[in-house]
């Protein structure tokens, strides 16, 4: 078995890797990214009654892998993939295509231009899961990320979002009426606390989706894979299809897409992962 290790900024994430299988994923706050890796391996084990000597390989990514300034975590051989081929060898493996543009959405935004086992950065945002607790703090006076998906359930963006049915009386060539012309654009008094909450997580979604569609178009790919924490969101699919649709392009929410990075990884380094065409 092969672990990849994803040491993020707020969580660590861990996937074991067999042949071509995923078979085991855990996840453990990141507070500091060698005590968080060492969890995230001891965890993992004691889950899945394991032994140490079960695992040949430990692929370490993420913004915290060079922390760990060692050549093995208890014994185990660590490798490190550069995080940005990571992603897309992720999100490719996740979604079974040849070629993608890889969004990883965590407390930024990285894309990255995938096909095969080649991987290109495109650029990224600073509008990610940092943004939608930042201003959840401010607006609706919490930072607790379960509580802010809760109180969005409830939301209507009509009380928020200024539409394109608000301020013409026709369709502006293809973009239908319900097309969002501002995000916070309304202004509206009435606007309750569950309606900012749907706001702010339209917002972020939908800043994320069209620099997506961007980025698509530029690399002539028709399909955009989201990974990352904020995929969990369960406002997220809808928000993702309606942009899907409005600019021809598909999104792809994968199974273990939260992992993905730690996948990928896992990937990078397994001799199943085959050549680089």
């Amino acid at each position: 078995m092969i672990l990849g290790i994803d040491i993020g900024g707020t969580t660590t994430k861990i996937a074991g890797f067999r042949q071509t299988t995923i078979c085991g994923v855990v996840s453990v706050q990141a507070d500091d990214p060698v005590t968080s890796a060492s969890g995230a391996l001891g965890k993992f084990i004691d889950e899945y009654s394991l032994k140490l000597g079960d695992i040949e390989e430990i692929a370490v990514t993420g913004v915290g892998a060079d922390f760990l300034g060692k050549k093995d975590l208890f014994g185990v051989p660590l490798k490190r993939v550069p995080e940005f081929n990571a992603i897309g060898l992720g999100g490719l493996f996740l979604a079974g295509l040849k070629k993608a543009v890889v969004i990883s959405m965590g407390t930024g935004t990285a894309m990255v231009y995938a096909r095969g086992r080649q991987t290109r950065h495109l650029g990224g945002s600073g509008i990610g899961g940092g943004t939608l607790i930042g201003l959840s703090r401010y607006v609706l006076n919490s930072t607790d990320f379960q509580n802010i998906v809760d109180l969005a359930k409830g939301g209507d963006l009509g009380n928020v979002d200024l539409h394109i049915s608000d301020i013409s009386r026709v369709e502006l060539e293809n973009i239908p009426m319900t097309a969002t012309a501002s995000n916070f654009g309304k202004h509206a008094d009435k606007a309750s606390q569950a309606d900012l909450a749907l706001g702010l997580i339209n917002l972020v979604c939908q800043s994320v989706g069209v620099l997506g569609v961007f980025a698509a178009r530029e690399n002539n790919v028709e399909q955009i894979v989201l990974t990352g924490k904020l995929v969990r969101l369960p406002q997220a699919d809808n928000i993702f299809k309606r942009l899907g649709k409005l600019f021809k392009k598909e999104f792809i929410i994968p199974d273990y897409a939260e992992f993905s990075t730690a996948v990928g990884s896992a990937y990078a380094i397994s001799p199943a992962a085959g050549s680089n065409e």
